[in-house]
């Protein structure tokens, strides 16, 4: 439960710095001054974080999973990909009412405007990505090809990160509470799937007949 303890607590700890202007955002300014450096590489990076982009990786894996589960029969095939789905479409929900609550307003390089926490960008990313990750990882045959696959989506995501924070269009703050967001959302994503995986383990007799 710490997975989800942890990213809870210091969301909370960020939002309230946030709502209160407290000492953690001239931290936050300040590592934000240290770190912008806007250039086409940094903005490119933070582009993958565009729905445009992100959702359809989503919803390729998505399709290739459920072709793939029902293909091959499996017991309620069709619950990582709604599974996944609907934690994609949870994320404007949980996004869009926190940026017109906080109301913060962005850094000196982008133009005047408020609703920049936390970065829609960053869990679009984190989520979609994310989600695509583990519902693929089960049809994957190696344990080197679930690593690879692993880590390309954590290079996705710090790339985002790294491209929206290094371009001007976030805080630090606003990414790193994406961060906690998305650890919430894809960690009960993934013992859903592992309770569904385990439930259908022991329900499923075995196809085995006569002794061993």
């Amino acid at each position: 439960m710490a997975l989800l303890g942890l990213p809870v607590l210091l969301f909370a700890l960020i939002t309230w710095q946030v709502v209160a202007h407290g000492p953690l955002l001239r931290l936050d300014s300040r590592l934000s001054s240290a770190l912008v450096h806007p250039d086409r590489f940094s903005e490119l990076l933070s582009d993958l974080g565009n729905v445009q982009v992100a959702i359809p990786v989503l919803v390729l894996v998505i399709a290739y999973v459920a072709r793939r589960g029902r293909a091959t029969g499996t017991d309620r095939w069709w619950l990582p990909p709604t599974a996944a789905a609907v934690l994609m479409a949870l994320v404007p929900a949980i996004i869009v009412p926190l940026k017109d609550w906080t109301a913060r307003p962005g850094t000196p390089v982008v133009p005047p405007a408020v609703g920049y926490f936390p970065s829609g960008h960053t869990a679009t990313a984190a989520i979609a990505y994310g989600s695509a990750t583990l519902v693929l990882l089960p049809w994957l045959a190696s344990a080197a090809a679930r690593r690879t696959a692993v880590a390309v989506c954590a290079a996705l995501v710090l790339g985002v990160s790294y491209g929206l924070v290094r371009r001007g269009y976030h805080w630090p703050l606003d990414v790193v509470a994406s961060w906690c967001l998305a650890t919430v959302l894809l960690t009960s994503l993934r013992l859903l799937l592992s309770r569904s995986t385990r439930r259908s383990s022991s329900g499923t007799p075995s196809s085995r007949t006569g002794p061993s």
